[in-house]
């Protein structure tokens, strides 16, 4: 029978984890080979049946801009009203918020025996992992999604297949700001013991 041990430092890591607005993030960002460790705990998640239904999609340098160009191109095609000036410049430089920003696509396996929802669930446990890892490695993130992980537009730009969504965008950078603690659910809100 292996015994695993209590890793304090592991549990003092999730006790501190929090979201930092992406606007609040700066350089330095993760080097290449802190990148390829992110990515590389982010696919370590159950995925039952090994089917790896997500991918990455990374966003550094000069194609955050570029991808900017997207986002307000995409704008203008889907929004009904006309977007002002500063609503699109908004949209050209959202992914200059953070020094790197990573698309989690959700890419369910529609010939699998694994219920779809558990490939989704999996998903989201590859973003929280990206969240994870860059504390652990001193970085903060925020796992965001907002309007462009709907849009049709940026879905085609990401190359998005069928049944493909996007799970979310995260935002990694060294942290400007002390993120305030926040008010965590009480649990006995939210946790009980089933009887029969």
């Amino acid at each position: 029978m292996m015994v695993v041990a209590m890793n304090e430092n592991a549990l003092a890591l999730l006790r501190t984890r929090r979201s930092v607005s992406a606007k609040s993030l700066g350089e330095p960002g993760p080097s290449a080979e802190a990148l390829e460790q992110i990515l590389r705990i982010a696919a370590r998640v159950p995925d039952h049946k090994r089917l790896a239904p997500w991918r990455f999609v990374v966003f550094e340098g000069e194609a955050r801009a570029a991808f900017g160009g997207v986002l307000a191109d995409a704008l203008v095609a889907e929004d009904k009203d006309a977007p002002s000036p500063i609503r699109l410049e908004t949209e050209r430089a959202r992914f200059l918020r953070a020094p790197v920003v990573i698309a989690v696509v959700s890419s369910p396996r529609s010939t699998s025996v694994v219920p779809e929802w558990e490939q989704v669930l999996s998903a989201g446990a590859a973003c929280l992992n990206l969240c994870l890892a860059a504390h652990a490695m001193g970085f903060a993130a925020n796992w965001i999604t907002e309007w462009y992980a709907y849009s049709p537009a940026v879905g085609k730009a990401l190359g998005l297949g069928d049944g493909e969504r996007v799970a979310g965008f995260i935002y990694i950078g060294t942290p400007l700001v002390t993120p305030d603690e926040r008010e965590r659910p009480d649990l006995a809100a939210i946790v009980s013991n089933w009887t029969a």
